[in-house]
């Protein structure tokens, strides 16, 4: 067993933590923090550290940032909550919104699948967001 220090792998521990883990795992850790080191040191020295408007993929690379625990577990409170809010609403509004909202239909679409009046799947679409802001 191997003691290490979880500090120098997570950047969201602020103070050290000392844990006991197995060899296999410790080793992996390094690793993994080497080849981290080594891949920017290669950006680096090829100068790929371009302008952020060549749209280019650096810009993104260079944002992302690995979620928090509390973040993920967040997001997947909030996704628990949308999916009760949406749940909680009529068969065919909960349907509408769903094609309309997660899917990209357009209203028009959905009135001529349905072959109802687009208005009213405007006015159920609205009706079933209101409800769930209600409920989120």
């Amino acid at each position: 067993m191997t003691t290490i220090n979880l500090r120098e792998f997570y950047p969201w521990y602020k103070e050290d933590q000392f844990i006991e883990v197995s060899d296999e795992v410790a080793g992996t850790l390094r690793l993994d923090k080497l080849y981290e080191a080594a891949h920017w040191r290669r950006v680096k020295r090829n100068k790929a550290q371009y302008s952020l408007d060549m749209d280019d993929g650096i810009e993104y690379t260079a944002c992302l940032s690995e979620p928090t625990p509390e973040e993920l577990l967040e997001r997947k409170e909030n996704f628990c909550r949308l999916c009760r809010a949406l749940n909680s609403l009529p068969e065919t509004q909960g349907r509408r919104i769903d094609v309309c909202v997660i899917l990209g239909k357009s209203v028009k679409e959905i009135a001529e699948t349905e072959g109802v009046c687009e208005d009213t799947v405007r006015q159920s679409i609205m009706r079933g967001l209101e409800h769930m802001r209600k409920i989120f």
